[in-house]
């Protein structure tokens, strides 16, 4: 890095990645701030907004210039970053402000020219002269040229490190830091949390399928509401078991499988070819035999 002698102020070139990070939370910050401002008619008539979108987007950035660039030489996101804009037209290496001019030339490229290209189609659009359509692609051509050279600029960017945008470049305006920067540090404590959970995260979808979830909470649920009290014969069966053990809904087609409890058939089907030691959930029963009702419930004793 390049110092100045005395006690001027010193220059500090900016990395590409801190440049490259300034321009990320540029659009953040105007997306964002487009978002709130949009959020704000939410309760108005769809489409409210649509014929005034691109003048209403350069106001929004010309307030955003107006209290970021021309008052403090910096963006939003170089300012978060500690960086400010230098002119580098200046002969001196000291640090030198922006000036007016180009505070101006800066508005109008950034503003200006996005407000252009947005609204070239509907200037253009409803004349059928042919001086218009002429204007028309000569706009466009400007507009797939100046693309072109930002394309051409950014390579050059990434191999120089000094102007990240054609603008930059244009006005001769360039990224310098506001104070000394130490050397980059890298915390890993973020990644060191992310492999933590990816491994543990890779532990339970190895571990998971071999519990048996099932057969284990109707363990617990068996112990914790033992069933006591019923007899093991078809006329209790039929008296106190009104409902599937399983589903809890009006059994249909019951059976059961040698214990007091009364399952639809479809729901114990399904769950002992499922599992094959498959227990009842009311009292930790195995599946000795699957055997039908022979006692008939008739749906009138739902009211008893």
């Amino acid at each position: 890095m390049a110092f100045s002698i005395g006690n001027e102020k010193s220059v500090n070139p900016v990395l590409r990645i801190s440049q490259l990070d300034a321009l990320e939370l540029n659009k953040a910050l105007e997306q964002l701030v487009w978002s709130q401002f949009t959020s704000c008619f939410h309760g108005f008539k769809p489409g409210v907004l649509a014929h005034f979108e691109p003048e209403v987007k350069a106001f929004l950035c010309l307030i955003l210039w107006k209290f970021t660039v021309y008052s403090k030489n910096a963006t939003v996101g170089q300012a978060i970053l500690n960086i400010q804009y230098k002119n580098n037209l200046s002969q001196t290496e000291k640090y030198q402000p922006l000036s007016k001019h180009q505070k101006l030339w800066y508005l109008i490229f950034t503003v200006g020219g996005r407000w252009l290209e947005e609204r070239c189609y509907d200037l253009f659009s409803n004349h059928q002269q042919q001086s218009f359509c002429k204007i028309k692609s000569y706009i466009s051509f400007g507009s797939g040229l100046l693309k072109l050279c930002g394309l051409v600029n950014f390579l050059i960017f990434l191999r120089n490190g000094t102007f990240a945008t054609l603008t930059e470049r244009i006005l001769g305006i360039r990224s310098v830091f506001c104070k000394p920067q130490s050397v980059r540090q890298i915390g890993f404590e973020y990644m060191n949390r992310e492999l933590l959970w990816h491994g543990f995260a890779e532990f339970l979808i190895y571990l998971l399928p071999l519990i048996n979830v099932q057969k284990l909470k109707l363990k617990i649920s068996s112990w914790c509401l033992p069933i006591a009290g019923l007899s093991n014969s078809e006329n209790t069966l039929a008296a106190h078991c009104r409902e599937c053990s399983l589903c809890g809904e009006w059994p249909t087609m019951p059976h059961t499988i040698g214990c007091p409890h009364v399952f639809c058939y479809y729901c114990i089907k399904s769950n002992f070819l499922f599992d094959m030691y498959f227990t009842c959930p009311k009292c930790g029963s195995e599946v000795h035999d699957l055997q039908p009702l022979k006692y008939k419930i008739e749906m009138t004793e739902l009211r008893v």
